[in-house]
């Protein structure tokens, strides 16, 4: 059996390990000379004939996948300790924490020192392997997936989105996660003011679809009580993420959260269409200009002829202006349905979106915010349950 496992391309921080072992504790040690971690544990244990007790992450090994690894071990087996090798520096050790590293051991350390913390770890193992009990999850029903829309850019499709998980974030608090699924451009962690640790390319990796409390440590968790699912840092990163991979994120989701958010690309790209056929709910949003509406309808045309049109709808006219020489009884008659919540224009909102606070994150009061609180009102159950609401209106071509 292989108490402690090493994997680092330094031998001799190997041959120290093996000293401090010999030099009083029981046990193996295998060791792997590579700079490469595995992708998740079932890979790393496919080649050992049981689990370790203890697994150090040796010298010359990527700290960023190191954190990440570790991530996935505190999530899939808390008991096993994990030692990190690496300078000791505060910002390092707070992250390393965070990570569910156990210990962070100076590379220089001599085998005295190594076996102390050894010691360590596996008083640890011993203790979490008595305690830790894995609680028996309970079959639920899937949460709602809201989908937010729009053929054409620049109409606030992300503002609304924003507003809409933070509104849900007070009746559903910390069930609510919003995805952003542009992959290339998205604004959500601007529209949130957030710094992601972790991204959707995390969120689609081989360990996170596997399981959900893995996937749940690569969200990004927002003051106002909810999730957030950011784009990738690098654009480059999209064409990596498959359309099967966000229908499974998805599903995913919503079955561990009350509600899911998605904010799309404008226009309807492949993953935009993959999401669609997983939402419950789809949001339109339009703005108060000839192009805009006209886009909503020719988008709206072409999902009816492919059958993906969703019945649970909201069409959304947002910075609504009446001086704009547009009525929202011209934007009805062009896309053929009524418009179920017109959002003002308002210097709030852009004020907010600036800020990266949403309106419905700020206790002042606003005609726009009165207009985001009926848009999230229309997810509250209660009012859904309502018979006299015409909720599952029907596009008339």
């Amino acid at each position: 059996m292989s108490r402690f496992v090493l994997i680092t391309p330094d031998t001799d921080f190997e041959q120290r390990l093996r000293t401090a072992v010999s030099g009083g504790l029981e046990g193996e040690v295998r060791a792997f000379i590579t700079a490469t971690l595995p992708t998740d544990p079932h890979q790393l244990f496919a080649s050992l004939s049981s689990h370790p007790e203890v697994l150090i992450l040796g010298p010359e090994i990527s700290i960023e996948e190191a954190l990440r690894l570790s991530t996935i071990f505190d999530v899939q087996f808390p008991e096993i300790s994990i030692i990190l090798v690496s300078d000791i520096e505060p910002e390092l050790v707070v992250n390393a924490m965070r990570a569910g590293i156990r210990d962070v051991l100076n590379p220089a350390a001599d085998p005295l020192q190594i076996r102390v913390v050894l010691e360590r770890a596996c008083q640890a193992f011993a203790t979490r392997r008595r305690t830790y009990r894995a609680a028996p999850e309970e079959p639920q029903d899937k949460g709602l997936v809201i989908g937010v829309f729009s053929p054409k850019g620049g109409v606030g499709k992300t503002t609304v989105a924003t507003n809409i998980a933070v509104g849900l974030g007070k009746l559903a608090p910390m069930g609510v996660v919003l995805v952003d699924l542009d992959l290339q451009f998205g604004d959500v962690a601007s529209g949130l003011y957030l710094t992601p640790e972790h991204t959707i390319t995390d969120a689609v990796s081989t360990s996170a679809s596997r399981d959900p409390l893995v996937l749940k440590a690569f969200l990004t968790v927002h003051p106002a009580g909810i999730y957030a699912l950011c784009a990738p840092k690098n654009p480059a990163e999209a064409d990596d993420i498959s359309p099967d991979q966000v229908a499974h994120l998805l599903d995913q989701l919503a079955e561990t959260f009350q509600y899911v958010v998605v904010d799309t690309a404008p226009g309807l790209p492949e993953l935009g269409l993959t999401a669609l056929e997983r939402c419950t709910d789809v949001v339109w949003v339009a703005g108060m200009d000839i192009p805009s509406v006209r886009g909503l309808r020719s988008g709206l045309d072409i999902l009816k002829q492919l059958n993906i049109l969703p019945a649970t709808r909201h069409v959304v006219l947002n910075m609504a202006d009446s001086k704009t020489g547009l009525s929202i009884q011209d934007v009805e008659a062009t896309i053929g349905a009524p418009v179920d919540v017109s959002i003002p224009r308002s210097r709030a909102v852009a004020y907010s979106t600036n800020r990266g606070i949403p309106l419905l994150q700020n206790a002042r009061s606003d005609r726009a915010m009165k207009s985001m609180k009926r848009l999230v009102e229309r997810f509250d159950p209660v009012w859904r349950t309502k018979v006299q609401r015409k909720l599952h209106r029907r596009i008339d071509v």
